[in-house]
């Protein structure tokens, strides 16, 4: 299987695991899952950090990368494609950083694991 991680599901799944339901927590420690990562998210997350809206037991940076690594995470990268797709999706959801996931989703076949209802409603496959 493969799936993306919304942001706020890798930060709990990081830092607050019992906000994780078990259902999702089964996948992400499935070795044989491919979870995915976006560099969105890792962009999310240094900005917030930045802004002291997110506190880290570490730099935004070293947090994020230590933890790609210490989960065998697969970075996503944002393509043209991906950044094209976001600005022309309905305005659903607010948060632009959630529209690029969603659009990532949508051209890479990608369900996200989420707790965000609204995701769902561009029609991606969410896992939660």
């Amino acid at each position: 299987m493969r799936a993306l991680f919304d942001t706020h599901t890798f930060l709990w799944f990081t830092t607050e695991l019992e906000r994780v339901p078990a259902s999702a927590r089964d996948i992400i420690e499935d070795g044989s899952n491919y979870i995915f990562l976006s560099a969105a998210s890792a962009w999310e997350i240094a900005i917030k950090h930045d802004r002291g809206r997110l506190k880290l037991p570490e730099p935004a940076h070293e947090f994020v990368i230590n933890r790609i690594f210490r989960l065998s995470l697969q970075p996503l990268n944002i393509e043209m494609s991906h950044a094209l797709r976001a600005g022309s999706l309905p305005r659903i959801h607010r948060d632009p950083f959630d529209r690029l996931l969603v659009a990532q989703s949508q051209l890479e076949n990608l369900p996200i694991l989420t707790s965000d209802p609204t995701i769902a409603r561009y029609g991606v496959s969410v896992i939660w």
